[in-house]
């Protein structure tokens, strides 16, 4: 007989801002441990220096994280001019220094190269993967791997503030976007160099900013085990789960009937009458009481073909 996996079976996403000098990974852990969630998963890792939005889902939420991972964001960045690092951040070392001449005027000029689609070699010290090792595992070796240019596209890039060969910026972009490679490359163009000192994710897709709440809040919210350690009491932080079709929302909808959702949660088609084109996604949810139950593909016959199923288990600290 398999194992009952420990946990609760809470279903939702956090909005966590994360602080600076720990990995996103280990600040899911913390979250993970807090909501006694038997599972978990964040939509994005940002650097140990960065702090800001950490979008963290649980339960049958992590299947929609991808979501997230492929949303446009923003970023607050500064930038320190005449320095050039290993990371290009001020986590690395010091490769070479250079004095800085340049106006606000030759920033401003600079910048116009970076907005709109462009191509961009991600750092060495990225999580992207070569041969199923992540590039900073090489780089902490002294190896370098050749990396292909991919595209993004930067929606925005505003300057905020020029002084003491500081630069502040806003900068809206997306998917697969590395800030740190931005910041180097600008450095480059500019003739004296530059890294990243600060930066903070202001938002995710269309999660709201001010909905952001930090570990130690989290923490203060948790209630101890009781004696017996057998039920935790988790309202306070349950109020600040967001549902989790909030990480699809951008998608259309639709309300199917009770005989459709039972074939869609067996991995059948629904095959209601729709208005959707072939490949479409969409949200579908129960008509009798709109609960949500994932996401299917529009398939050439015009069926909505299963690609995620919500599955609503019994908790392991009781039923949700």
């Amino acid at each position: 007989m398999a194992r009952r996996k420990k946990g609760r079976a809470i279903n939702g996403v956090v909005l966590v801002d994360k602080y600076t000098g720990e990995s996103s990974n280990f600040i899911l852990q913390q979250v993970k441990r807090l909501y006694g969630a038997a599972k978990a998963g964040h939509t994005g890792a940002l650097d140990p220096l960065a702090t800001g939005m950490l979008p963290i889902c649980l339960g049958e939420a992590t299947k929609f994280s991808q979501f997230l991972l492929d949303a446009d964001k923003t970023y607050i960045v500064t930038a320190k001019l005449g320095e050039r690092t290993d990371t290009s951040d001020s986590d690395g070392e010091i490769v070479e220094t250079k004095p800085v001449s340049v106006t606000l005027s030759d920033i401003e000029s600079a910048v116009k190269a970076f907005r709109g689609p462009i191509k961009q070699i991600p750092s060495m010290f990225s999580a992207l993967k070569h041969q199923g090792k992540p590039l900073y595992f090489y780089a902490r070796q002294g190896m370098v791997i050749e990396r292909e240019a991919r595209d993004i596209t930067i929606h925005s890039l505003e300057i905020l503030r020029f002084e003491n060969n500081e630069l502040d910026m806003q900068i809206s972009c997306s998917k697969g976007t590395y800030i740190r490679s931005l910041v180097d490359d600008l450095g480059q163009s500019l003739g004296c160099g530059a890294h990243v000192t600060m930066l903070r994710r202001t938002k995710v897709a269309d999660y709201p900013t001010e909905n952001m709440i930090t570990v130690d809040e989290l923490q203060s919210l948790s209630e101890d085990l009781t004696i017996d350690r057998e039920f935790r009491g988790f309202d306070k932080l349950d109020e600040l789960l967001l549902p989790m079709d909030t990480a699809v929302s951008n998608l259309p909808s639709f309300d199917a009937k009770d005989a459709s959702i039972d074939r869609f949660l067996h991995g059948q088609e629904i095959l209601e009458e729709n208005l959707f084109s072939k490949s479409d996604l969409v949200r579908i949810y129960r008509a009798s009481d709109k609960r949500f139950y994932g996401m299917a593909e529009v398939d050439s016959a015009g069926n909505l073909q299963p690609k995620r199923v919500v599955v609503y288990k019994e908790s392991y600290f009781g039923e949700i």
